[in-house]
């Protein structure tokens, strides 16, 4: 009887080639996986992290975003691609703390990984982080320290610091305190109900210096391309009367080819000059409509051009649609799709329009605009990687100002906060008498990655920082909660009163993501690869009609060969 059941024919479920790989070898191998990219960005985090040159099809990019650098990185192994996931969300929803969510969620698995191997189930150490992550949130809410009650100049100076914590760890740390007053002056004129992104631009400039960069209190757009005659126009305006178009000012042929037909060659004049007179007509109302500035987001002809600088008019065409949404938001303009009827509501106005010269370019400013909810910052540098470096940093710190603004609760950087949460689920996980007591306490030892990565990136001995913090998390009095690792002198610090702080939110959000993206990854026992199914479409519609083909062929000869029979 043995004999016989060794030889029973293998059930086959999934098509021939499909690739299974499943249990504990899978998730070992998923959790190395997604090692080996926190191995890639765990060196960009803190002040003293290193830069990523990243070069692909795009060109070259050098950043240590941990973001901007996953989303680079183009990573094909399916497991890992959830850690890419996890640091744009922490991207889209903080703006900070890319690189820490990714370095967290990595060693929330490292710890798992000896679990897993001597055979612990997956949903025991999910259950037991999932509630790890809601105690130390919790907590985390409780150390948090309210700005709400604070006046407006205090806000901002506190702002400010916040902006200095995230700018500290880019490249453009030497230049923080300037960047980090830019970022707060131009989100505190955004409107406090929407504080609305789109409403802060950001210019790029080649040449100069960082210190070169300025703010402008309203908007500013680079020179649109002009025709012959924009020189004649006057380039700078006091309250000036702006009106915003979205029509062409060309002198257009028909465009449905009409065909006409004429009796009488003398007729052929009045066709062209009724053309003529339908631009003069247009431009003859723009002038009426007393308006100092013509914006328009389609082209304005050279026939145009010329027509405003004879009537000193100033005129933009081909004008962003960013920077046209800014300019009507700021002076208050309306956008108009038609000429007729041009009424004053529908102006805007600012207290100064002027061209003026920077670097290279020359970019058109309105200023001291009336209803300005809106910033423009024009950034300087000397390569266009740097600059692009700075665009990212200073979007950063915007976010960052901006949900310090909406949630004005901060915790104390430099790994203080870790620290804290470190040291208080390690006394809590006492509380369980099962396994849970185990894994919640390697949560809070994963914990203690950031600021070790800090010491590391830093050069200092890590172990011996390491040391130095419990000791200070662990005095009775509570009095050394807000000691975090200092950068500088590669000690101890209470950075709550080195004023290196960070929202609140930007540490719940990234606690939570890690969390979740470990668990998820900890849930995945088998990956199922059918290699057919990748097959781009092009190539497998050619496969099915090449087979067609054959088919047709095949028939198409029998029945020649029955007929030669014949």
């Amino acid at each position: 009887m043995m004999p016989m059941m060794g030889m029973q024919p293998q059930i086959i479920l999934l098509k021939e080639g499909t690739d299974t790989s499943q249990g504990k070898a899978q998730l070992i191998s998923n959790i190395n996986a997604c090692m080996a990219v926190v191995d890639t960005v765990r060196t960009t985090l803190g002040p003293r992290g290193m830069d990523k040159l990243i070069h692909d099809a795009r060109g070259v990019t050098i950043s240590n975003d941990g973001a901007t650098i996953m989303k680079l990185l183009d990573i094909v192994h399916p497991a890992a691609k959830s850690l890419v996931d996890v640091s744009l969300a922490q991207d889209a929803e903080v703006g900070d703390g890319t690189t820490s969510v990714v370095v967290l969620a990595g060693e929330f698995l490292k710890e798992a990984k000896p679990f897993i191997e001597e055979g612990v189930h997956p949903r025991s150490l999910m259950k037991s982080f999932r509630q790890a992550s809601v105690l130390a949130v919790q907590r985390l809410k409780e150390l948090a320290i309210s700005l709400e009650d604070k006046g407006m100049d205090e806000k901002k100076d506190l702002l400010k610091k916040c902006a200095m914590t995230t700018l500290n760890s880019k490249l453009v740390s030497g230049e923080k305190e300037f960047f980090a007053q830019m970022v707060v002056d131009a989100v505190s004129t955004l409107d406090p109900s929407t504080l609305d992104l789109k409403m802060v631009g950001i210019k790029k400039v080649q040449g100069g210096g960082l210190r070169d960069s300025f703010l402008v209190d309203g908007v500013a757009f680079k020179k649109t391309f002009s025709y012959a005659g924009f020189e004649q126009q006057p380039k700078s305006f006091h309250n000036p009367k702006i009106l915003v178009l979205n029509i062409e000012l060309e002198l257009k042929a028909e465009k449905e080819n009409a065909e006409i037909r004429l009796d009488d060659p003398a007729k052929y004049q009045s066709i062209v000059d009724a053309e003529w007179n339908i631009i003069y007509d247009k431009l003859a109302k723009c002038v009426a409509s007393g308006a100092n500035i013509v914006l328009s987001r389609l082209a304005i002809g050279d026939l145009a051009t010329q027509y405003f600088a004879d009537r000193g008019i100033f005129c933009a065409g081909r004008v962003e649609t960013g920077d046209m949404e800014r300019v009507t938001k700021a002076t208050g303009a309306k956008v108009q799709t038609t000429v007729n009827n041009l009424d004053t509501k529908v102006l805007g106005t600012c207290e100064r329009f002027e061209e003026r010269q920077v670097g290279a370019e020359r970019y058109n400013l309105f200023t001291g605009c009336p209803a300005a909810r809106t910033a423009t910052l024009v950034l300087r540098g000397g390569s266009e990687q740097f600059i692009d470096e700075a665009d990212r940093s200073l979007h950063d710190a915007i976010m960052i100002v901006r949900r310090a603004l909406k949630h004005a609760q901060v915790v104390p950087g430099g790994g203080a906060i870790e620290m804290e949460l470190s040291k208080y689920l390690s006394e809590h996980s006492l509380q369980y008498t099962s396994k849970a007591q185990l894994f919640i306490k390697a949560f809070a030892k994963a914990l203690e990655v950031i600021p070790r990565q800090l010491c590391n990136n830093a050069g200092f001995d890590a172990t011996d920082v390491l040391n130095q913090l419990r000791h200070k998390h662990a005095l009775a009095d509570g009095s050394g909660r807000n000691f975090g690792m200092d950068v500088n002198t590669g000690g101890v610090c209470d950075t709550y009163n080195a004023f290196v702080w960070e929202p609140a939110l930007v540490k719940i959000n990234a606690i939570q993501a890690a969390t979740e993206a470990a668990c998820l990854i900890l849930s995945v026992d088998e990956t199922v690869r059918n290699p057919k199914s990748e097959v781009p479409d092009a190539a497998s519609g050619a496969a099915a009609q090449a087979a067609m083909a054959g088919r047709g062929r095949g028939r198409g000869g029998g029945m020649r060969g029955r007929g030669m029979r014949r």
